[in-house]
């Protein structure tokens, strides 16, 4: 879809932006004075927590005692790494936002290290010891689950203060990645019939890729591939790094794959990640064939180009997508939530819960993140057309997941895995498009409903990331074997994963090969399947809402608010989803296939 002219305007700078559109920091500390009182106020809390339990933590009782302190020191980093964080990521190329995270980061390293003795003299006890932890402090019995869980893999006290205090370290290739996309990315502006168009990353991913003219759209994907070519071999070192330090780690922890070591913390099997990536390649990808194919009919193309996957069937119908339409469409979408999910939300305007603007040095793309004890907080960059308004149900879906979590939940039970992680945000996207099918009977208007769930929802959640993570699985492999690679292999990888996936239906070339360069997620462990998985998720309890009504709402409900109280296998089955078998994955596959007949049914009766 098109966006509006004021995008294809340079980026302003960070201080040139209007405030009422960025987030407000405030909420956490009034100023940077109050952000380092209260940094060494943590170091204090940790000494005295140091003093008081260091040693002592041998029986089921002082173990209890001790974890409230701990959650007050673990409350303040939730605070510190926000204000922080949230600063760096709206402009990575402020000095001063970059010495303030450097300055938390060595911080946080220093009292990890000094914390390493909790979980070091917890584990040193027996099971039966550990389980009454649970039943005296049933609040915090997911800790229990952890820690039978990691004490198969527990290094010597020594070896994990040191790795403690290396954080800092161990997180240097994201930062590096992020910084390089954000700061040295530099593509130069072009020229398309006489009109130029000014270039960025981030105008690629929000705007060029998304652009009806083919001329523009493929001009800016050369430019955006040629500035990634420029940039692989740093890169590819860069991530090489980042993977034979996981590589490291499993190996020093016991395990023998690099992948079984970053699912062990998802409390996920090998086999529900394989089968996640399996199945929706071998079934799906025929699906998504035939919807592309339709695409390339309907815009007459010569052939589907990897450039050309975004575009819209139909990028002349579209709905007016200003903020106050998108809170229109949100408050509509989310009433089968109830009233009190939806006032949780609300504030998110007024109190500028939200970063709508793109800025120079800004984090591209969107997240949600939440200070414990405070509000949300998400980022994402506005430009008044609909994608924007999935993408902000999307984040609120994972603020309103946090907030009935940090609700329910101490901070220390707060976390679900990653399995489960995108399952809220998901949903909500299903219910906003539920909401424009319920108010769109005519034919070309219940064909853009179709399409823009198939489009925003499953194509970038269950197709984008799901191959990330296919082209992730051929990467640890490599590691696995003990082989090597550098950006040319990686861009192999990555064209081999995409013919899989697409067949015939796209010509996949090397410029397509190269977004493996796109994504952050790749230094999140195995986090891009966990999209499609929590997607599973949602997609069955959404139609059992359609089905069953405010029965399947309640179990949604009593979903969000589990933190990391159950194992995913557990924690799905609350909201009505047997994640243990293939089922799921194959109802939900089926149900995009009936989507894409739907689709090519309502394009006949259009025509005609």
């Amino acid at each position: 879809m098109l966006r509006k002219d004021v995008d294809f305007m340079a980026l302003p700078k960070r201080k040139e932006v209007p405030k009422e559109l960025t987030w407000d920091v405030t909420a956490i500390y009034a100023d940077d004075s109050d952000f380092y009182t209260d940094l060494e106020v943590a170091k204090t809390l940790t000494q005295e927590f140091v003093a008081n339990y260091q040693g002592k933590l041998n029986s089921a009782t002082k173990i209890v005692a001790a974890l409230k302190p701990l959650e007050v020191i673990e409350t303040k980093l939730s605070w510190l790494s926000h204000y922080a964080f949230l600063q760096q990521a709206s402009d990575m190329t402020d000095p001063h936002f970059n010495q303030l995270l450097r300055d938390f980061s060595h911080t946080e390293a220093e009292i990890s290290a000094q914390l390493t003795f909790f979980e070091n003299e917890v584990l040193t006890n027996d099971v039966e010891t550990l389980e009454t932890v649970g039943k005296l402090d049933t609040a915090h019995a997911n800790l229990v689950r952890t820690w039978k869980r990691s004490k198969k893999h527990l290094l010597a006290p020594e070896v994990e203060q040191v790795l403690a205090s290396l954080n800092p370290v161990f997180a240097g290739q994201e930062n590096l990645y992020t910084t390089a996309r954000a700061a040295d990315f530099d593509m130069p502006d072009f020229e398309v019939d006489g009109a130029k168009y000014p270039m960025s990353f981030v105008l690629y991913e929000n705007t060029y890729q998304y652009h009806p003219n083919p001329k523009v759209r493929h001009k800016a994907h050369k430019i955006f591939s040629d500035v990634l070519r420029q940039h692989q071999n740093t890169i590819a070192a860069n991530y090489y790094n980042q993977v034979l330090k996981e590589k490291t780690m499993a190996t020093m922890r016991g395990f023998d794959s690099v992948i079984d070591y970053l699912l062990d913390n998802q409390e996920v099997s090998r086999e529900m990640f394989d089968r996640q990536i399996d199945l929706i390649i071998n079934q799906l990808g025929p699906i998504m064939q035939k919807y592309v194919k339709l695409i390339q009919s309907e815009h007459g193309l010569d052939k589907m180009t990897y450039s050309d996957l975004q575009i819209a069937l139909d990028p002349d119908f579209t709905y007016p997508t200003s903020l106050d339409d998108a809170k229109k469409y949100m408050t509509e979408a989310l009433k089968p939530l109830g009233s009190d999910y939806l006032n949780s939300l609300m504030p998110a305007f007024k109190e500028r819960w939200i970063d709508f603007v793109a800025n120079a040095g800004k984090e591209s793309g969107g997240f949600e993140t939440t200070p414990y004890g405070l509000h949300p907080y998400i980022l994402m960059s506005w430009t008044d057309t609909l994608p924007d308004a999935y993408t902000l149900v999307h984040e609120l879906g994972h603020a309103g997941n946090f907030i009935a979590i940090n609700k329910h939940n101490p901070i220390l039970a707060g976390e679900p895995s990653l399995y489960l992680i995108e399952a809220p945000s998901t949903y909500n996207e299903l219910l906003l498009t539920h909401y424009f099918e319920s108010q769109n009977p005519n034919p070309r208007a219940l064909r853009f409903a179709y399409t823009t769930m198939l489009t925003n929802t499953y194509f970038h959640n269950f197709i984008t990331h799901l191959l990330e993570a296919a082209y992730q699985r051929e990467v640890y492999r490599l590691i696995d074997a003990g082989q090597g690679f550098d950006g040319a292999k990686l861009t192999e990888i990555k064209m081999q994963v995409q013919k899989q996936f697409w067949g015939d239906a796209v010509d996949i070339d090397e410029d397509a090969g190269l977004t493996w360069m796109r994504q952050s997620h790749y230094y999140m462990g195995l986090y891009s399947y966990t999209y499609s998985a929590g997607l599973t998720i949602s997609t069955q309890a959404y139609l059992q809402y359609l089905d069953e009504g405010q029965t399947a709402i309640d179990r949604w409900l009593e979903f969000l608010a589990l933190g990391d109280q159950k194992a995913p296998l557990e924690a799905a089955k609350i909201a009505g989803v047997d994640v243990s078998t293939k089922e799921p994955l194959e109802n939900t596959i089926a149900f995009l296939g009936q989507t894409v007949e739907k689709i090519i049914k309502l394009t006949k009766e259009i025509k005609a």
